[in-house]
């Protein structure tokens, strides 16, 4: 296979997860090594559906770690200079973010294959949460994928006794040529930027090594 080139948010948070999954790590002090770690890229809950829907959208990735989860999003500068102090998360990345670590701290090994089951049970405590939005129904696509990335999560990291393991990330990429950082972002997330300065080609990045 020849070169593969990238461009834009999308192309550069899968150039992140491969290369630099290490400097994610090290801004939480998490010390399980990339090999060690598993990776959802673009893992689909819908489209953000809206008020009595149960999809909620899409993250850019999810990173599990031996010690944490990681619910990313990402942002770029857009090849464009770009000096704010701030970078924010719109209202339905929040709300993506606080049900899916609902459904983390509520799924138990006891639910494998029993997704009707797990909403009878849980369905209450969903809707007080939630009382926008409904819990995904048994069979359906959604329902489908959560299980799916739920219980390769459960096997993986054991289960979290705490939200404490749940973090909410935004990666932000830029190019210090033309941009600086931003320093902070949105309440109950965690700023993760990186330097794709030294990674393009013509405003590319190379995604195939």
């Amino acid at each position: 296979m020849g070169k593969i080139f990238g461009y834009g948010e999308d192309a550069f948070t899968l150039w992140a997860l491969k290369h630099r999954t290490s400097d994610i790590l090290k801004s939480f002090r998490d010390q399980t090594a990339p090999s060690g770690c598993l990776i959802f890229y673009r893992p689909s809950f819908g489209r953000s559906g809206g008020d009595e829907s149960a999809e909620f959208g899409e993250f850019d990735a999810i990173l599990a770690s031996s010690e944490n989860i990681y619910l990313i999003e990402s942002k770029w500068d857009n090849l464009s200079e770009f000096n704010n102090d701030e970078v924010t998360i719109r209202t339905e990345q929040e709300i993506r973010h606080c049900i899916f670590s609902w459904y983390i701290m509520q799924w138990d090994k006891k639910y494998f294959n029993d997704w009707e089951g797990f909403r009878k049970e849980k369905m209450d405590d969903f809707q007080k949460k939630f009382p926008k939005k409904r819990i995904a129904l048994p069979n359906s696509l959604l329902a489908i994928n959560l299980e799916f990335i739920l219980t390769i999560l459960q096997k993986h990291c054991g289960g979290f006794s705490s939200e404490h393991n749940i973090k909410n990330v935004l990666l932000f990429f830029y190019n210090r040529q033309k941009s600086t950082p931003p320093t902070t972002t949105s309440r109950d997330f965690n700023l993760v930027s990186i330097d794709y300065s030294q990674e393009i080609t013509g405003n590319f990045i190379t995604l195939d090594n």
